[in-house]
């Protein structure tokens, strides 16, 4: 299972901590599955499967059938992504043109940061002293540590 939830991190381009964050759960759960330091537990299933309603609870279960639910496109994020700009017709286009064309992007957006800021008040919040609770240390034969301060 956890190679079929790493597949479905990489057809969505996430990393495992944003797709902890996606799922509501401690990063620490994805990382340890991950490294095969933990199996998914139910509420972890559950979880993708309620978050990610198109994914086929088969395939994630079993590896059986699509990872995608009929109906659903089953094009990766990062080929969308891709093909947005393929759609321009880049051959007419030559490279003194983007140059150009970058650069006058990048003047742009300089310009628009200065104009953020302005009359806005920003209100200064102080930070509490922060103090060390708890530190673990995992060794790779899966076997760890705990340090309290005293």
């Amino acid at each position: 299972m956890k190679d079929r939830i790493k597949k479905i991190m990489d057809n969505e381009d996430l990393t495992p901590a944003k797709f902890a964050d996606q799922l509501q759960i401690n990063r620490a759960v994805i990382s340890h599955i991950l490294n095969d330091r933990n199996n998914p537990s139910l509420d972890v299933v559950l979880k993708i499967l309620s978050e990610k309603d198109y994914i086929n609870s088969d395939w994630l279960l079993n590896g059986i059938g699509s990872m995608y639910k009929e109906g659903y496109d089953i094009t990766p994020k990062r080929e969308k992504e891709r093909s947005l700009f393929n759609l321009a017709d880049t051959s007419t286009v030559d490279s003194e043109d983007e140059s150009k064309y970058a650069k006058e992007s990048q003047v742009r957006k300089q310009e628009n940061v200065g104009n953020t800021t302005d009359n806005q008040l920003i209100n200064a919040t102080s930070t509490k002293e922060k103090k060390i609770k708890q530190i673990i240390i995992y060794y790779s034969d899966n076997t760890f540590e705990s340090f309290t301060p005293h």
